[in-house]
This record gives structure tokens, sequence and C-alpha cells, in this order.
């Protein structure tokens, strides 16, 4: 039996789990620590780069307008906002959060490698087999969903905040620690929730979750899917529908998943009983 498959204790499993954590800690660490000391060209051309007007977002846009004939609606020429620090340790804190933040994505497939390797060994045979990739599959629908909420939600979200003005006496000047925390919550909440095709994989070899299920409460889902949008981004219509959406195509391809997940496991289970019948006469 391969040592990865002896049999452990409650306190081995627990010996086990708590160096993954300190592996994967230690991996966010080292991502955190080159993030701080490249601080200032991460928040000139990560951070703040989503705030000027000669993003890429912004230019593809621009381009967009320029093809339908809706140039001047489309090409972004000025983001009128300032950004303050209003607290003594405003600078300070926001270096440290968007640090720890650089380290988490950064290590993310590494992180999630971790978690595999402590939940591996406890799976079936048959469950390793269709679980193949998993840790792949993870980290490309991270990715998926912080490069959308980098490259789509954020900027959209800064340009329409930022441009909002109820009246010509009020300036828009945001403190760092209200900017950073809103890019943050949008970037990260994206690459969580484009998690939910790997959520519902899962599930469904669990048999918890089932297509005509996901069918029969769509209308359900539905209305979690804006709320959840509601409470991840800013409070605008224009984040929460841009968020929205993507999740309902979400929540559409992982119906597809699950009846592949369920037609694979009716397939498993009768050849099972083909197998036993035949073994029985």
């Amino acid at each position: 039996m391969k040592e990865e498959e002896r049999e452990m204790s409650f306190l081995d499993h627990l010996e086990e789990l708590r160096w993954h954590i300190v592996r994967s800690l230690a991996a966010i660490v080292i991502f955190m620590v080159a993030s701080f000391i490249g601080a200032k060209w991460v928040f000139q051309n990560i951070i703040f780069a989503i705030g000027r007007p000669d993003f890429i977002t912004f230019k593809w846009l621009c381009k967009i307008g320029e093809a339908t004939g809706f140039e001047d609606s489309l090409c972004i020429t000025e983001i009128p906002f300032k950004i303050q620090s209003r607290y003594m340790m405003g600078q300070f804190t926001m270096h440290l959060t968007s640090s720890f933040i650089m380290g988490l994505i950064l290590a993310f497939p590494y992180v999630a490698w971790e978690i595999w390797r402590f939940i591996k060994p406890g799976l079936h045979v048959t469950e390793r087999k269709y679980s193949r990739g998993a840790v792949a599959s993870i980290s490309f629908l991270f990715f998926l969903g912080i490069s959308f909420g980098y490259y789509v939600m954020s900027p959209l979200a800064v340009y329409f905040l930022s441009s909002y003005q109820i009246s010509d006496m009020i300036s828009n000047e945001f403190d760092i620690t209200s900017y950073v925390s809103t890019v943050a919550t949008l970037v990260m909440g994206s690459g969580v929730l484009f998690q939910l095709p790997v959520v519902v994989y899962f599930l469904s070899q669990v048999g918890l979750v089932t297509p005509k299920l996901m069918r029969q409460y769509r209308k359900h889902a539905i209305v979690i899917i804006l709320i959840v949008a509601a409470i991840i981004t800013p409070p605008d219509p224009l984040s929460q529908t841009l968020i929205g959406l993507p999740l309902l195509v979400l929540y559409e391809f992982s119906i597809y998943i699950s009846a592949i997940v369920v037609r694979r496991k009716a397939k498993r289970e009768a050849a099972e009983l083909a197998e036993e019948a035949a073994q029985k006469s």
C-alpha cells in the first residue's frame, strides 16, 4: 500500500493538515513579500491602472465605439477622481492588504494543489479517476474570474462611480482604503464566484445536486445570484448586472456539467449491476 494511503489516526490527519496549511501560507508569504517590495510598480501598473483612460479595457471600448459609430459614448478620455489618504495608517494598511491579495492570487494554484493533496487520499479510486484535473480546473476558473473582475468589473465600476455626480458642488475624492477595498472585492469576489461549476461538479458526484434539481430551482437561483451580485459589488446597477450575467451563464454551464456527471454515474452503476448479475449467473 502506498504511503499516502496508509491508515492514519485523527491526530495524524491534523498533523498532515497542519503541514499543508503551513506550506500554503509559506507560498502566499513569498509572493506577498515580493509584492510588498515591488509596491510602487504594483500600484502604478495594476491597482491604479484601471482608473486611467489609457487602460486596455477603455481602449477596447473606444475601438468598439469607432467601429459601431458610438465613439462619443464609448471613448473615455477622462476619469474625474482623486485618491487621498485621510488616515494615519491608510497607505501602510493598503500596502499590506494589496500585498496579501497579490500573494494569495499568485499562490492560488499551489494552495489548491496542497488542499487537493490533503483530500485525495480519502477518495475512492473511482472518485479520484473522475476528479483528475481538479486543481487545473479550479485554478483556470479562478484566474478567469480574476481576469473578469479586473478587466471588466473594476474599470467600469470605477468609471461609473467616479463619474457619478448629484451636484457640481461635489468633487469625487476617494480615500485609498475605499478604492483598494472596492477593487479587491470585485476582483476576488469574481474569482470565488467563478468556482460555481467546480462546486456543482463535486456536489453532483456525491448526489446532492442533479440537473433536474437545478432546472427546477432556476428562478430561485436567479434571485440568489442577483442578491450575491448586490452584496459583492458597489451599490450601482451596472456592477450588479456585470457580475450577475456571467453568474447566470455559469449556472447554466453548471447544469450541463451536472448532467454529464449524472449520466456517467448512471452508466457506471449500470455496468456494476451488469457485472454483479454476470457473476451471480
